[in-house]
């Protein structure tokens, strides 16, 4: 069985919930990636697990949900193999499947920066463990930068951390070249989800020439995990790639929904909006989606009721 290390232990509070969440990432040379999918896909497959894995010549990436010996299957699966015997994984819990189908994918990079020549798995900056975080960026000297995504940081971040407002990954390194002002800080101090973009970009930026750069090992979900909530720097909720939508402090499930159209996470205020329909529209999407958009999307929405009026699932949910 899949050996648990304090890193993964979950609040009782949560430990009724039903369905384990692993996600996990590792960098590694893998070029025997493409072999490994058919094998990965059928031991997940044979335990009921539901999520999304990516592989590469860089190795792994994703997170998955199912039973504890589902989940405790695959991962012995994983450290089998030579290249990941030393992969790391984080647990939380959901009650309900948060992920609708299993994707087992090969890509060119395990998370898309669009930039070949560097090496998280030699280059990358220095880890900082979530109990020393608040010390580094509290530092006057110390930058703090959300390497995450516009929507994902709108609904939570450290507090006084900057937003690069990216919309994709790949936006990154073209932001850090336009704002060469950041070298005028002593230290630099990232973090993301999960602790896999944080430390792509951390490689990226010493690459750069930035000398001291550290990045939140484990990232925003160990730090809500390990960090009790009173001594926490972490405002709002914490945006995950399931059905969840948003974990915060313990890891509970937060209070946010999806929107169908457009995949933003939206707020109580954003579902009282006049321009929220359900699987059609948000105020975050409604501007730019056309009439035939949300007509396409209403046809959606009913396709999904009648499915469920006979006890069935639409692909499209």
């Amino acid at each position: 069985m899949s050996t648990k290390s304090p890193e993964n232990l979950i609040p009782a509070e949560e430990a009724s919930k039903p369905f384990l969440v692993a996600a996990l990432y590792h960098f590694v040379n893998f070029p025997r990636f493409e072999g490994f999918r058919e094998p990965l896909e059928a031991i997940c497959r044979e335990n009921g697990i539901r999520g999304t894995l990516l592989l590469a010549h860089e190795g792994i990436n994703g997170t998955i949900a199912g039973s504890d010996a589902g989940i405790a299957a695959v991962l012995d699966h994983l450290r089998a193999q030579p290249e990941f015997s030393g992969l790391i994984h984080k647990e939380s819990r959901a009650s309900a499947q948060p992920f609708l189908r299993l994707k087992v994918r090969l890509k060119k990079e395990i998370v898309t920066m669009g930039v070949t020549d560097i090496d998280p798995q030699r280059d990358a900056g220095t880890y900082v463990d979530p109990a020393e975080w608040n010390d580094l960026i509290s530092d006057p000297d110390t930058i703090v930068i959300d390497t995450r995504n516009d929507y994902e940081v709108a609904i939570g971040t450290f507090r006084e951390a900057i937003d690069p407002k990216t919309k994709s990954f790949r936006e990154f390194p073209e932001w850090v070249r336009a704002h060469p002002e950041l070298k005028d800080k002593t230290k630099i101090a990232m973090f993301c989800t999960g602790g896999i973009r944080c430390e792509k970009a951390s490689a990226f930026m010493k690459k750069e020439g930035f000398g001291e750069v550290y990045h939140l090992k484990g990232g925003i979900l160990k730090y809500l995990e390990d960090v009790p909530e009173e001594q926490s720097l972490w405002e709002g909720q914490c945006f995950v790639f399931d059905e969840r939508v948003s974990v915060g402090h313990g890891l509970d499930e937060g209070d946010l929904k999806l929107c169908r159209a457009c995949r933003h996470p939206l707020s109580p205020e954003d579902l009282a909006a006049p321009s929220y329909e359900a699987g059609v529209s948000c105020p975050q999407c409604f501007d730019v989606r056309s009439e035939e958009d949300r007509a396409r999307f209403r046809e959606r929405e009913r396709q999904i009721a009648l499915a469920k009026k006979r006890g069935e699932r639409h692909l499209g949910e």
